[in-house]
């Protein structure tokens, strides 16, 4: 790969905004805290967390906006109202308000829009992006212009596009980026257009954001790329509205890997691409897609035959690019050598240092394949997985034995002709050579067995007074089975320090599905924290 300023490619991932317009998706603010933050570890240069004003969610994520490492944390909006000052545009105030110390602006660049949905003087458009950005540069560090349908403008009217275009480089922004917003574009048109825009602005304030209505995003954005452009903006997975997004995970590797263009992601980071993907999955409680490029469950998958013959020979045979490279597996079902080497690759990133030709990777390898096939997934669940590893080797204690439990839910009217559900919890657990019998509500059922259990271990455990639940997510594994279908709980728990951790537990039984990952999470908190059986 070259070192060469002009190989270095900025990513710019629109998912907490972008994906929310994602047709069943509705994040939650500690989902976009954990999008952000697995973006952040990865390495994407840019991060926008929503649009301020436009809805409590994105609000209270701007209020409590996590510190990013690597990548800059961005505010997303419109450029001023026509007949308004910038300086006294309420949206304005909104997006310069916030901790983010970049704010990307959305304007109209195709003249049709400009007469027809604003309905003002195309000057007046012109003067809103100047105006706009000329007042944001006095207030953050980059500001950065998203051009609306700037493709269908330049068709349309190439002279007015480049203007719009133009005046907003010229006032001051960092990078403007061209929309292909409808996703109408095919891949020679964009090449040409940008061509032609890199004759006027610098392919260094070059951007490119594509939508996937004809399934060419990606080799839009490579198009573009091609030509000068030097910011691609997308989301994990090609989350977005109608047919989604640039899919960064797949562009990715695609620049690095096969085009040699550099990224803010190196290649020790580049290998927890799928791991990415699949926290994502895990946030949006759906099946990650197996046929993913790169990080698909089935990418790397091969079936018997001359294709395995082949691949144990040479991999590159039906293999593009290593597996391992992208944080994947090859799967072939005569050997489970890929399976040991991601699992030896996750001990070490846990700290858990075991030779290769250690006889607990295989019994690991096999513990692994067995939980999964059940319906186990530990890609969101790393506090569950590093247990499961250490209980393999041998080291990790155990701090309480449950005997039993028993849950009760009562729905009944109160006192005040309301409607309300009461649930209670009785546990039996046997606590340093005691048993002790706990009886503890809740609001739901969970949260009464979480309180009963910690209720009858916090005199022998302080360390559990500051640890708390803060999320909660049940998938249906096998939804033709009705309600006997099989259940993945995912719990996530957090403490005082600022620590996070997520444990799984899968069984027929919701409740029982809860107490596994219950059972993890506070083994996690007590083990970290050194505590004695």
């Amino acid at each position: 790969m070259t070192g060469s300023s002009d190989k270095r490619v900025y990513l710019y991932d629109s998912t907490l905004r972008d994906g929310a317009q994602t047709q069943g998706v509705d994040f939650n603010v500690l989902d976009k805290v954990a999008i952000a933050e697995a973006l952040d570890e990865l390495g994407i240069d840019y991060v926008e967390g929503g649009w301020p004003g436009a809805n409590p969610t994105d609000n209270a994520f701007f209020a409590e906006a996590p510190t990013l490492a690597r990548a800059k944390l961005a505010a997303f909006g419109m450029t001023r109202r026509a007949g308004r000052s910038a300086e006294n545009d309420p949206g304005l105030a909104a997006l310069l308000g916030t901790k983010a110390r970049v704010v990307t602006m959305v304007g109209k660049t195709w003249d049709f829009q400009v007469d027809v949905a604003l309905g003002i003087e195309k000057s007046e458009n012109v003067a809103m992006i100047a105006d706009s950005i000329a007042l944001a540069t006095t207030k953050v560090d980059e500001v950065m212009f998203d051009a609306e349908h700037f493709f269908d403008g330049y068709k349309a009217n190439p002279d007015y596009a480049l203007e719009c275009v133009k005046v907003a480089h010229a006032a001051g922004a960092r990078w403007v980026v061209l929309c292909d917003t409808n996703g109408g574009t095919l891949p020679d048109e964009v090449e040409r257009i940008v061509g032609a825009v890199s004759e006027h602005i610098p392919g260094s304030s070059l951007g490119i954001h594509c939508h996937n209505d004809t399934e060419n995003a990606v080799a839009n954005s490579l198009a573009a790329v091609r030509v000068g452009a030097r910011q691609i903006q997308g989301t994990l997975n090609g989350l977005g509205e109608r047919c989604g997004n640039a899919n960064l995970v797949s562009l990715l590797p695609s620049l690095v890997l096969k085009m040699g263009y550099e990224t803010g992601v190196d290649p020790d980071h580049l290998t927890r691409l799928t791991h990415a993907s699949r926290v994502l999955d895990e946030r949006l409680n759906r099946a990650p897609n197996r046929h993913a490029a790169y990080v698909g469950e089935a990418a790397f998958a091969h079936k018997g035959g001359l294709h395995v013959s082949a691949v144990e020979k040479d991999p590159r045979c039906y293999e593009h690019v290593p597996p391992e490279s992208v944080g994947n597996v090859r799967q072939i079902v005569v050997s489970d050598q890929a399976g040991r080497s991601n699992v030896i690759a996750r001990l070490r990133e846990l700290g858990i240092e075991v030779a290769p030709d250690d006889p607990g990777i295989g019994r690991l390898v096999e513990e692994v394949k067995g939980r999964e096939y059940e319906g186990y997934s530990y890609d969101g669940a790393e506090a569950s997985f590093e247990l499961l590893a250490r209980r393999t080797l041998h080291t990790v204690p155990d701090y309480f034995k449950l005997t039993s439990f028993r849950v009760l839910d009562e729905r009944r009217w109160n006192a005040r002709g309301q409607l309300i559900t009461l649930s209670e919890a009785t546990i039996r657990i046997d606590v340093k050579d005691e048993h002790t019998m706990t009886v503890a509500e809740g609001n739901g059922p969970v949260n009464a067995l979480d309180n009963a259990i910690r209720k009858s271990l916090l005199p022998y455990y302080g360390e559990l007074k500051e640890m708390r639940l803060v999320d909660y997510k049940v998938r249906i594994l096998t939804p033709g089975a009705g309600t006997e279908a099989v259940t993945r709980v995912v719990i996530e728990s957090a403490d005082d320090e600022g620590n996070r951790w997520s444990t799984v537990g899968v069984s027929t039984n919701v409740i029982d599905a809860s107490y596994n990952a219950l059972y993890d999470a506070i083994t996690y908190k007590l083990f970290t924290e050194g505590a004695r059986a």
